[in-house]
């Protein structure tokens, strides 16, 4: 640093504090996300066990029973109240269609994509 000019020295100097405190926040946050996560799952689990919302797998079965595609994400989600499923397929012409279900009943809320009738089947 001896030879850099002193504008750049107090430039680099606090950029590389200011990385090294934002480096450290970040594996903060990192290392306490999946502890959350682990607790969202267990509590989920929980609840399917107790019979108060549907296993996934009888969701996916039913939904694929009547739709053709292939699973490519799946959220849980509470909206209003609602327990939800979201759930997205990934069709045979490439499109993408995301189904809700009430996660307490099971029941096909809604339904979001394009060419969506081209993934029914007969």
């Amino acid at each position: 640093m001896k030879n850099l000019p002193c504008y750049l020295v107090k430039l680099v100097i606090p950029t590389s504090v200011f990385i090294a405190a934002m480096f450290v926040i970040a594996l903060c946050l990192v290392g306490t996300a999946p502890a959350f996560a682990d607790e969202d799952w267990r509590k989920l689990h929980e609840e399917v066990q107790a019979g108060r919302i549907k296993p996934l797998g009888d969701i996916l079965d039913g939904l694929l029973r009547d739709w053709d595609g292939q699973v490519i994400d799946v959220e849980f989600e509470q909206e209003d109240g609602r327990r939800l499923y979201e759930i997205e397929l990934l069709g045979s012409e490439g499109q993408v269609v995301e189904f809700e279900v009430d996660a307490t009943t099971g029941e096909l809320i809604g339904i979001e994509g394009n060419d969506i009738n081209g993934m029914k089947r007969q």
